[in-house]
């Protein structure tokens, strides 16, 4: 990844200004400079920063890093710059670096004044970044899974966001296919719902059980099966009109669902595309590139062989034996689409890891085709959610829904909160908040390719390693702030005292934070941030009389609370949480 020089503005990032001063001790000391790291040390006893470069060093030029640390030291030291306090050797040859006073209560000074937009940067300015995450399926239940891609996808674009990029939101839906047909079938076998004004996600969940059913009786029944393939057929060409009727009203319908969904968890999409619309668009391609020797017909299929161009991929088929097009050729469809109405300059693509090698088939087939285009996309996937317990049970069949999943959280939110008094509005409201936060989080907690084991429980905790917790750190500072207002006690940053606080230390680190987040496309990143963050100021908290009108440093105080409150929800709406005003 490109080193990045510029946060708020043009202002350049504390590293990169140590670093440029590392390099230039380094070539007064007649050396090349070799690649070095520059870190936040684990203790905070060890300073604020700390540079291997004299390790380094040692190993290249046969001698003992110590003494170049101590010669890297005292050649910086000769025109140290204001806001370094105290530089240490430590060890066989570390050198931490510890900024001062005045450092810490300018970037104070600077979170009180930007608010909202401390910790944005410009990194990313004049990019167009498409994201396209969630991609349910109408006539299929929004399960898990979709929660996954909804939760990182959404972090990614707004980090990108952060960043100064112009981000596009896509949502890419299969409208039509097999398991169409297959919903269709079981709500032929039930008969459509009594209550047709129910609302959408009643009538969703009544759907989602037709497809269930009918999914089975396809791989278990041969008449049935024969049923769906015909009427996946007639879905295609739109040839037969009761057919199209249960289409239209299941497509509609589960389309709404979705919607709502969407809203309880911040979602806006820019761009919506469908199967229906670009399918044909990928037959086209993949005939056109058929008489250039890109496909094959195989057994009266047209099929990609990529082991061909790469003997680590399998081939797949692209347009079937009966001559529909498969879901890689309506991908195919779909991003010459993307390129053609967005242009991007990076386009992503989020989805679980079950299709990585589905994706790398697809990708190798648009590198031959578009290479010009296949530079600029990308492909993130994520594990699976399992669960801790095993006691999660689905209100819709065997599907663990993400819309039962957030009812359940949300269920066990109020029971936490039921003996706070909170009026029977308040208290839905921050139920909805806090247990989607608990789910957002759950999910971004570690490297997103890895499996998620998300306990119901812990999830929900106002302690610990949790959404709550962090949601409940930003609710107390603002209570704090509140009470000081109260008591005649002002925000200030005019006199902060001597000692600098853990936390305080750590609120300069979120811009670099959310620029590594979003260069390494790692949300976790930001997420292990903020937790270390709020545990240092809950630790303060229970240490510190923060209010006391007679104290000279309490304004200060008060300074650390509204920055921490500022930093940390700054960091959970990055990750698409709110947090709730009372908790």
């Amino acid at each position: 990844m490109r080193e990045v020089s510029e946060v708020q503005g043009n202002k350049m990032e504390i590293q990169e200004k140590l670093k440029i001063i590392i390099k230039k001790a380094v070539k007064a000391l007649d050396i090349e400079v070799p690649d070095f790291a520059l870190e936040y040390p684990t203790e905070a006893a060890h300073g604020d920063f700390a540079t291997n470069v004299a390790l380094i060093l040692g190993k290249k030029v046969g001698k003992n890093p110590r003494e170049i640390a101590e010669k890297i030291k005292n050649e910086i030291e000769k025109s140290k710059p204001d806001f370094v306090s105290k530089i240490e050797v430590a060890g066989p040859g570390f050198i931490n670096f510890y900024l001062s006073r005045e450092f810490f209560t300018d970037i104070v000074k600077e979170i009180l004044k930007l608010g909202n937009t401390f910790g944005q940067n410009k990194n990313l300015k004049g990019k167009k970044i498409l994201v396209e995450y969630t991609d349910p399926n109408p006539f299929k239940p929004f399960h898990i899974g979709h929660l996954m891609s909804n939760a990182i996808g959404e972090s990614i674009s707004r980090l990108f966001k952060y960043s100064g990029a112009k981000t596009i939101n896509v949502n890419y839906q299969g409208d039509v296919g097999l398991h169409v047909a297959k919903a269709i079938y079981g709500m032929h076998k039930a008969g459509m719902p009594k209550n047709m004004s129910a609302p959408a996600s009643v009538l969703a969940q009544y759907i989602g059980d037709a497809y269930m059913k009918g999914s089975d009786a396809y791989e278990k029944d041969s008449e049935a099966k024969k049923w769906i393939d015909d009427v996946n057929k007639k879905i295609y060409d739109r040839s037969d009109k009761e057919v199209n009727q249960v289409y239209d009203w299941g497509r509609k319908v589960t389309l709404e669902a979705f919607e709502e969904i969407y809203k309880i968890l911040g979602t806006k999409f820019d761009y919506y595309f469908f199967e229906s619309q670009i399918a044909e668009k990928g037959v086209k391609i993949v005939r056109d590139f058929l008489k250039k020797g890109v496909f094959e017909e195989s057994e009266k299929a047209i099929v990609f062989k990529a082991d061909k161009f790469d003997p680590k991929l399998h081939t797949r088929v692209f347009i079937s034996s009966q001559g529909l097009p498969t879901y890689e050729t309506k991908e195919l469809g779909l991003n010459v689409t993307k390129f053609e109405k967005i242009n991007p300059d990076v386009s992503i693509v989020v989805t679980a890891n079950e299709q990585t090698e589905y994706m790398k088939v697809l990708f190798k087939a648009f590198e031959i085709m578009y290479p010009e285009s296949r530079k600029k996309m990308e492909h993130i996937s994520h594990g699976m959610m399992r669960f801790a317990d095993g006691k999660m049970s689905s209100r819709k069949g065997n599907v663990i829904t993400g819309e039962s999943l957030i009812k359940d959280v949300e269920e066990m939110v109020r029971a936490k909160i039921a003996e706070r008094g909170f009026t029977e509005k308040e208290a839905e409201k921050i139920s909805q908040i806090v247990s989607v936060g608990a789910i957002k989080y759950s999910i971004l907690r570690q490297a997103i390719v890895s499996d998620i084991i998300f306990d119901a429980e812990k999830s929900v905790s106002f302690e610990g390693d949790s959404g709550p917790y962090l949601q409940y750190a930003v609710v107390r500072a603002k209570s704090v702030i509140e009470k000081g207002k109260k008591e005649g006690v002002k925000i200030s940053a005019k006199n902060p005292g001597e000692n600098i606080a853990g936390f305080e230390r750590k609120l300069s680190r979120f811009p670099h934070i959310v620029t590594r987040a979003a260069d390494m496309r790692a949300p976790h990143i930001l997420v292990s941030y903020l937790v270390d963050l709020a545990s240092d100021f809950n630790a303060y908290y229970a240490q510190t009389k923060i209010i006391d009108i007679s104290d000279p440093y309490s304004s200060y105080r008060l300074a650390l609370a509204s920055a921490l409150a500022t930093v940390v929800e700054n960091g959970l709406l990055i990750l698409g949480i709110n947090v709730p005003d009372k908790m």
